[in-house]
């Protein structure tokens, strides 16, 4: 069973916040950290994980996904700090 999984990464002044979703968080934030993604996360050098969530089902994580884009920022960074209130990197957790 693959696992799919929604992630937020931010900058190292958490002043910016970016969500996906990938099937392989740890090839993705890499990519994220080396730039290897010229799009969004570059230009903003979005490169910390600081939240993600891991799901089963790609249709409930694309779903997940487009709900957390709506919220706005208060939401989601009350959402943040419920697991990582000190905004680490997570990213080195997961390897």
């Amino acid at each position: 069973m693959n696992n799919y999984f929604v992630y937020i990464i931010s900058n190292s002044s958490n002043t910016v916040l970016y969500i996906w979703v990938t099937s392989d968080i740890i090839k993705r934030i890499y990519e994220h950290k080396n730039k290897l993604i010229e799009w969004f996360s570059c230009e903003y050098n979005l490169n910390k994980l600081v939240y993600y969530e891991i799901y089963n089902d790609i249709k409930i994580a694309i779903d997940r996904e487009k709900k957390l884009k709506k919220w706005n920022r208060k939401w989601k960074d009350n959402l943040i700090d419920k697991i990582n209130i000190n905004r680490n990197d997570l990213y080195d957790d997961l390897l």
